[in-house]
């Protein structure tokens, strides 16, 4: 089989589509061949209005289309490649949605909510983020928290989370949790990144860790290349197997080609000035994704240098869907 036969018959996930939220990129993933796709829901800012206004209007838009399957189980995606459309994942990024109250999580599971990332860099309830100054590990209300993810079979994303509390949660989940977009420190030494031991941790539990496409987390020189974004995927597979890597590309709005110089460095300013963002792991744009993937349109290059790279057509498909669907029928049932 062919590169090109091969993505178009694999099941193809990215786990983190925060570029999704405008909603007119939506077909840029169609056009790469992906099968699923996981939109950001707010987390990192906001409560539960924004939470639940912004789940309002995914539900809209899947209503609207025909094109378009709402996920809430592994089937889903399956029937989305069946019948050639586009799944989507809900996924927030952070708590702030939750407020503090644990009962929102039963109406958000009801809304279609299916993964939920703990922190967003910054300290919250849950615990340290990771890019807090400290690293004090999981607070009683993130070990309650985690206990009711479980019981609602939502998915624990470590994802921008503390290095301890990051392990604390992996030994209190009950289910596989996952990390949906971190590279390996190993690789890139971008404090963003994780450490071989919570990568290790998270294949203890049945998790995959996806890979990012943000390019300070693959390089220090500007724009990655292909095989530099492959190298951290070789990475983590000789690490842990092959059967604990997967895809998270984070494509976003202030990346290049979808913002100019100068709206992307507002946006960048913001994010600093609002503590989400430290300039240590995060300089400044132009953000040029790896070099054939620049954006979701071209998503079957990575299949295609996968294969030349010497992976065999199983691991591929382990790394962009079955791993991810390993999890996900694990933790959604289905």
């Amino acid at each position: 089989m062919n590169a090109d036969e091969l993505h178009k018959d694999a099941i193809v996930i990215d786990v983190t589509c925060p570029l999704a939220r405008m909603t007119e990129y939506i077909d840029w993933w169609r056009e790469g061949g992906a099968t699923a796709i996981a939109p950001t829901v707010t987390g990192m800012a906001g409560n539960a209005r924004t939470g639940f206004s912004q789940i309002g209007g995914w539900r809209r838009y899947v209503r609207e289309r025909d094109d378009t399957i709402l996920v809430l189980t592994a089937n889903d995606i399956e029937r989305a490649k069946k019948e050639e459309k586009l799944g989507l994942i809900l996924h927030c990024q952070g708590t702030a949605l939750v407020e503090d109250e644990l009962d929102l999580l039963e109406s958000y599971q009801a809304a279609g909510l299916r993964i939920v990332q703990l922190c967003y860099n910054r300290k919250n309830l849950i615990g340290d983020g990771a890019g807090e100054r400290t690293d004090a590990g999981l607070s009683h209300f993130g070990v309650k928290f985690i206990e009711r993810l479980n019981a609602l079979n939502l998915v624990v994303d470590c994802a921008h989370t503390g290095h301890q509390t990051s392990m604390d949660a992996v030994a209190t989940s009950a289910s596989p949790a996952i990390i949906s977009h971190a590279n390996a420190y190993g690789v890139q030494d971008n404090g963003r990144n994780i450490q071989d031991e919570l990568i290790r941790a998270i294949a203890e539990n049945g998790g995959v860790v996806g890979t990012v496409g943000f390019p300070p987390f693959l390089s220090w020189e500007g724009q990655p290349t292909l095989d530099q974004f492959i190298d951290d995927i070789a990475y983590k597979a000789d690490l842990v197997g092959i059967d604990h890597v997967g895809i998270g590309i984070d494509y976003y709005q202030g990346q290049h080609p979808v913002e100019d110089d100068e709206t992307a460095m507002k946006r960048y300013d913001g994010l600093v000035r609002d503590g989400h963002w430290r300039p240590e792991e995060y300089p400044p744009p132009p953000y040029k994704f790896p070099q054939g993937i620049e954006t979701p349109r071209t998503l079957q290059n990575l299949t295609a240098r996968l294969l030349e790279r010497g992976f065999s057509e199983l691991d591929i498909r382990k790394i962009w869907g079955l791993n991810w669907m390993r999890v996900y029928r694990e933790g959604w049932g289905g």
